[in-house]
């Protein structure tokens, strides 16, 4: 055989190879890496993992690069999808009956659809569950108890008709924090409550709590509360989920839920929280505090990038 016949039959062979390996790698290649950022539907994703009888998922099962992927392109709020990185949300049902102590029962699933038994303790418990009506009204911050046996999460709510969005922030064993999000619907006779305008002070059973933070957007801020009680200011907080208080911040619109990281060392008046408002917009603020052995919880409207109106504080 000639040379240029030698030469153009390798350089076909390394085209016919280069195909063939194309091929093999998109057939095995890693499942469950792409995030929907939007998708909150039950499509079952498909997993190379292994799973042993607890629910413990191996270690070739935390693909490295679904670890790696986080939020999909453009997504700066957490809490806005169901599933991330291969977990999932899921609510016992979609739908539940307004009243008192309703019960609430949901899994978080991992890839293979087996549910999660390992999380690591973070503010002293497994998982923070935020619940919270979508016109941000009937904040709820509650601690469900998780069955071993079969991976389910359980708690009991306060609910009026209306449609609420149910936050499970968590991390799992071995992994990154995660916030995820799904809607809960309430059949009756919905309400909404009027339009928000920017509040930065409350009253909440004798206690007045007032907030100062730069709402300039994308700027990282210090939201700063102080608690007085009777004109005076409370200098004895006691310690509630391993700080001196517990701070939620969620979006008006789509619900997004920022994380917000308390300061150490403060036992009151003043507590300080990090945070960043990442767009302009109308944020809902939550403030759990304890003293004298209760818990109570100052709500707070601050509107980031707008010229605020400050509404009167209310009386819970």
């Amino acid at each position: 055989m000639s040379t240029p016949v030698r030469l153009a039959a390798f350089l076909i062979g390394l085209v016919v190879a280069f195909a063939v390996a194309t091929g093999i790698g998109r057939a095995v290649g890693p499942l469950d890496v792409a995030v929907e950022e939007h998708s909150t539907d039950d499509a079952a994703h498909g997993d190379t993992s292994t799973t042993d009888e607890d629910g413990h998922e191996d270690e070739d099962g935390h693909e490295e690069g679904a670890h790696q992927s986080g939020p999909a392109a453009g997504s700066t709020v957490p809490g806005l999808v169901s599933r991330q990185d291969g977990f999932a949300l899921r609510l016992a049902s979609p739908e539940a009956r307004a009243g008192r102590q309703v019960p609430l029962s949901f899994t978080v699933e991992t890839s293979s659809g087996r549910p999660l038994l390992d999380y690591q303790t973070v503010h002293e418990r497994d998982l923070h569950l935020i619940v919270v009506r979508r016109d941000l009204t009937g904040f709820q911050h509650v601690h469900p108890t998780l069955d071993r046996r079969t991976g389910t999460w359980s708690t009991a709510l306060d609910l009026t008709p209306g449609t609420w969005r149910v936050i499970a922030d968590f991390t799992p064993q071995g992994w990154d924090g995660l916030t995820l999000a799904d809607d809960l619907f309430v059949p009756g006779d919905f309400r909404p409550a009027p339009e928000l305008a920017d509040r930065r002070t409350d009253s909440v059973a004798g206690y007045d709590v007032s907030l100062r933070a730069d709402a300039a957007p994308g700027v990282d801020t210090v939201v700063s509360l102080t608690v007085q009680r009777e004109e005076r200011p409370v200098t004895d907080l006691s310690p509630y989920l391993g700080a001196s208080g517990h701070l939620v911040a969620i979006r008006s619109g789509d619900l997004g839920y920022l994380h917000v990281h308390p300061e150490e060392g403060s036992s009151g008046p003043r507590i300080d929280f990090a945070t960043t408002f990442p767009t302009a917009g109308v944020y809902r603020l939550f403030l759990d505090f304890k003293h004298r052995g209760a818990v109570h919880t100052a709500d707070f409207t601050v509107v980031a990038g707008g010229a605020p109106q400050e509404a009167p504080a209310h009386d819970h």
